[in-house]
């Protein structure tokens, strides 16, 4: 998985002192409250640097990157890296590009919806700020330190070094923020919004300039043609550049903006992959240089191709952002939550606000109101640790929960605005439901590869192959049989061993008892630019597992990695309400308790709706039943 920043939960070992803040409560009904975020905000007159400047004079506004909590229930602002109180910097600094931006979208969409002028006014300062990082390449620096001073290059190092040397994240969320900024101030102040105008148009030549010029360029990644033309080869980096392009083109953004627009949303679509049965479930994959690693932070994608959909007037786009929104997110919902990373097997089971909050702006996109509810619980305590990760009284979003629950209270800037921007989203559609409860889970499960009588365990030297990472930091050399005991289900599941697929073939039998389940004989293509030779790979095999099953046996030659089992109908249920995903080639009836059910297809339309005790549950679809 692409190393991120915001992926390691916990921030800089040094504190900055916390100066007060006098911010007003959330408003009666309202989920949304910016206390949190007002209170990492700061301001600073940075000193002079060449090539840079900003709009107007005086100080600029920024925001802390990192919030720990303390003992007696503060909090204290903190910046990134190693501390250094005589000079009073840090190794990266104390404000960065990345959040700037994303903050400055918080606060646009609260003046958007609730025409708080200190919003618009805090969400000026951060735009000041960011265009202030912006070096005359139309690149950007990430980081800045207390005084204000300039950090291109960082400890820890960040790529690219200096980071306004080249096409980054922090560049893609300069375009987002200045392209919703321009939307917002061309009715307020219209000189501003011509500032913003030309700063996005220098950002868009740059990603023309690094960028685009490779567009029609595919590379080869294990035999598989994906898209040359992203920023950082990453549809996620890109998403979030497309929703600023998107914004900025709905409002009458130039010929340039429309066709960089329309160009990366191309891009990302061609990320889709996979069907309703075969991995990743039509999902769109986040890096151009894997096809066996999704992860959920900075996932924007399906609203970003929605949002280019709906600016250009290209519903052929829409496709992709519909098969994962529909197909993809129901099965992950079911299996356990938004997970930080399927690589290609539930590993990183963390689950953070920037995750979530991208699944909810996604379903939301393709009006998915019902399984809206699904996603959003995870604030209201439907998670593994069981309680609330938003404080709608404080504005607080937690930093993440781990895979076996535990949270960390921490709250910083990307936490809080991602927390921010999905409170936003819910105060805008109030017929969205608040479930409430602990979650119930029965789907998508993982067997260990190494838990088979037969075969020989393998430990290679790292489980992360550059590309994809061995689930248990092992593998099973299958030369010959191995039988895996499994716990019965009730009903029929899908098995996908998952197989290290190189350019040699490889030839597996398998079976349950006197049921042949298939063989299975993958050979990959050409490496190319993927990090390693072969991918894991989940394979499904033609034949399900008969319900009530114990064993599974394979035979023959080949790496496997894990066995993935997935029920037909997966079932998600939060209290009263009940989400059942399907993955048959046949529509399903069945019995859940509720006042209402819903039904939609493998696209995404509704199709039927009705009497919860006999709920059909369409092939390849979903159904959602509320008590």
């Amino acid at each position: 998985m692409k190393p991120s920043r915001r992926t390691v939960l916990g921030g800089a070992a040094a504190l900055a002192a916390a100066s007060a803040v006098t911010v007003p409560a959330a408003a009666a009904g309202r989920l949304s409250n910016l206390a949190h975020l007002d209170f990492l905000r700061a301001t600073v007159t940075p000193p002079a640097a060449a090539g840079h400047s900003t709009f107007g004079s005086g100080p600029i506004g920024v925001l802390w990157t990192y919030a720990e909590h303390q003992a007696d229930g503060s909090y204290r602002r903190v910046g990134g890296g190693t501390y250094n109180p005589t000079t009073n910097t840090y190794g990266q600094g104390a404000f960065n590009a990345d959040d700037i931006a994303r903050a400055a979208v918080v606060y646009l969409r609260h003046w958007q919806q609730f025409r708080r002028t200190a919003s618009l006014d805090a969400a000026q300062g951060l735009l000041r700020a960011l265009t202030f990082l912006q070096s005359p390449n139309g690149n950007v620096v990430l980081w800045m330190q207390p005084d204000g001073t300039l950090n291109p290059s960082a400890e820890p190092v960040e790529l690219p070094d200096p980071s306004d040397s080249g096409p980054s994240y922090w560049l893609a969320r300069t375009a987002w923020a200045l392209g919703e900024g321009y939307d917002v101030f061309r009715h307020t102040d219209s000189v501003f919004a011509s500032f913003l105008r030309e700063r996005l148009e220098l950002a868009i030549a740059a990603l023309e300039r690094q960028v685009l010029v490779r567009y029609g360029d595919y590379n080869i990644v294990d035999g598989r043609r994906l898209p040359a033309w992203l920023i950082v080869n990453g549809a996620d980096a890109t998403s979030e550049a497309v929703l600023g392009l998107a914004a900025y083109v709905r409002a009458g953004g130039s010929t340039s903006a429309r066709r960089a627009l329309a160009r990366f949303a191309e891009g990302i679509a061609k990320l889709s992959a996979g069907s309703t049965r075969e991995w990743p479930f039509r999902a769109l994959l986040p890096w151009a240089e894997s096809i066996s690693d999704w992860h959920a932070w900075g996932a924007q994608m399906p609203s970003a191709v929605a949002a280019a959909a709906a600016a250009l007037g290209r519903p052929d786009l829409l496709p992709a952002a519909v098969g994962d929104v529909a197909g993809f997110t129901p099965l992950l919902l079911t299996a356990g939550g938004p997970d930080n990373g399927w690589l290609p097997v539930p590993i990183d089971r963390s689950q953070i606000a920037y995750g979530v909050d991208a699944r909810l702006q996604a379903v939301l996109a393709l009006g998915q109101h019902h399984l809206a509810a699904f996603v959003a619980a995870w604030y209201f305590g439907a998670n593994h640790a069981g309680e609330a990760m938003y404080d709608a009284a404080t504005g607080r979003t937690y930093d993440g929960i781990s895979g076996d629950g535990a949270i960390n209270r921490n709250s910083g800037a990307e936490s809080t605005i991602h927390g921010q921007l999905s409170m936003l989203a819910l105060d805008a559609a109030p017929d969205i439901a608040r479930l409430s409860g602990v979650p119930s889970y029965d789907g998508l499960r993982v067997v260990k590869a190494e838990s088979a009588t037969g075969g020989r365990v393998v430990t290679p030297p790292s489980a992360w192959t550059g590309e994809s990472q061995w689930s248990n930091g092992s593998y099973l050399a299958l030369d010959g049989t191995a039988t895996w005991t499994l716990a019965a289900a009730a009903q029929p599941r899908l098995v996908l061993p998952v197989v290290n697929v190189t350019e040699n073939r490889t030839r597996t039998g398998w079976r349950s008892g006197s049921t042949a389940l298939g063989t299975l004989d993958p050979r990959g293509g050409p490496q190319g630019i993927s990090a390693a030779p072969g991918a894991l790979r989940p394979l499904t095999l033609p034949k399900p597992l008969p319900a009530g099953a114990t064993a599974l046996v394979a035979d023959g030659t080949a790496d496997v990695d894990a066995l993935l089992l997935v029920p037909m109908i997966s079932s998600l249920r939060i209290g009263t309400a009940t989400l059942l995903v399907s993955v048959d080639t046949t529509a399903r009836t069945v019995t859940v308790p509720g006042r209402k059910a819903w039904s939609y297809d493998a696209s995404g339309r509704l199709v039927a709706q009705g009497n919860p005790a006999r709920a059909v549950v369409p092939p390849g679809g979903f159904t959602v039943v509320l008590g």
